[in-house]
């Protein structure tokens, strides 16, 4: 099938001169009545930020005119996934978001209303649905190996050891502020071990809570060596297990794994190559082998995708195409209907650890899409209105 255009009207919600965005597209930045949109904001762009400099964290009031309130700071973020900034999931007024105490990271909980404050004791990587725990890395060896996902400055024990057994997956309690090792990067290269993976920094990333808080996705990097023994690109293995590190299950061992969501609690879309049909978005089976695409040749590359709250829509987006714009998807998943509602202009001058991809996420009703964009020269925040598409 085709891509129709159908482009539909865009709104920012931010104003310059300083910049905003809202980050990854696995949150939600709407607040459960719908009103508040959660932002960070910068004085620059274009270039990676230096240990010191923070992020101003607010909320954007949408039924005043989309007025920025000032919450907090933040001395951990990035451009790609921010400071993981975000609404608690069992709380009314409630976020959480990533700090710096000294020489390590930290996240805190901050009730917007009453402005009351508590510390965690690590960082968070993403919260599970239920609201009980939260999943924990390394932001220092992310950031050393993936430049614009992690943070930079903090003190790392583990800075000059390629496979860790005391570093990987932490499970954090939010309830009781406590956190535990379940899955470490000797544990799983050692249980899939590849003679590639020999002397070379292994690392995980990109980690998510199934729907019902009971299973993980996760994964497992490490870095291919040229042929002059200097560092090259990086594999994938993409993974599931319980919450608890148990019952690992390699979801895909292929050649690459992307951007995914789990769409419900047994099912995932990942964009991966496949020795099948190479790039596609693939929806996978959790602890099985059934494996099928969505929308087969349809979308010109890679992108953030995520599904409708009702289930009939796949929002994702695009890199830079060859006109240097980004394009906005929505893809019907019983027709196979697809349709490109916007374009945006991308500065390819942009370092890539500060690219602005376009991150799209769904309001809680269906009903509206954020995204972040620089077509418009700085970067800032802006809303389409999709309910005359998705029917919401």
């Amino acid at each position: 099938m085709s891509i129709e255009k159908f482009h539909l009207p865009v709104t920012r919600v931010t104003e310059g001169p300083k910049h905003h965005f809202f980050g990854y597209f696995d949150k939600f930045p709407w607040d459960k009545s719908g009103r508040y949109l959660l932002a960070q904001e910068l004085e620059f762009t274009a270039r990676q930020p230096e240990p010191g400099e923070k992020a101003q964290l607010g909320m954007i009031d949408l039924q005043e005119n989309n007025r920025f309130i000032p919450l907090a700071e933040s001395d951990a973020w990035c451009w790609q996934q921010g400071c993981m900034f975000q609404w608690l999931n069992d709380a009314e007024t409630e976020v959480i978001y990533n700090d710096r105490e000294g020489d390590h990271f930290v996240s805190r909980i901050l009730d917007v209303r009453s402005g009351r404050s508590r510390t965690l004791c690590r960082p968070v990587y993403c919260l599970s649905p239920d609201g009980k725990w939260a999943l924990s890395l390394n932001f220092s060896r992310l950031d050393r190996e993936r430049p614009g996902y992690g943070y930079p400055g903090a003190y790392d024990k583990n800075e000059s050891v390629k496979i860790p057994d005391d570093e990987g997956i932490w499970l954090m309690d939010l309830k009781n502020n406590t956190c535990r090792l379940i899955i470490s990067i000797a544990q799983i290269t050692d249980m899939f071990y590849r003679s590639d993976m020999e002397d070379t920094p292994g690392w995980f990333n990109h980690m998510l809570f199934s729907p019902d808080s009971r299973r993980i996705a996760f994964f497992h990097r490490w870095r291919l060596k040229k042929e002059d023994g200097s560092p090259g690109w990086h594999l994938t293995h993409m993974f599931t297990a319980n919450i608890d590190g148990s019952d690992i299950w390699p979801l895909n061992l292929e050649l690459m794994s992307s951007h995914y969501t789990w769409t419900d609690a047994d099912h995932i879309i990942n964009f991966s190559n496949r020795y099948s049909h190479k790039w596609q978005y693939y929806l996978y089976t959790d602890r099985s082998h059934e494996c099928r695409i969505i929308g087969k040749d349809v979308f010109p590359g890679d992108g953030h995708c995520s599904y409708s709250p009702d289930g009939k829509w796949m929002l994702t987006d695009s890199y830079p195409c060859e006109d240097s714009c980004r394009k906005l998807f929505l893809h019907e998943l019983s027709s196979g209907r697809t349709l490109e509602i916007g374009s945006f202009f991308s500065d390819m001058s942009y370092p890539i650890p500060t690219r602005c991809d376009l991150h799209p996420n769904w309001s809680r009703d269906g009903r509206t899409v954020c995204i972040d964009s620089i077509h418009e020269g700085s970067r800032q925040m802006y809303t389409l209105d999709v309910s005359g598409i998705t029917g919401c």
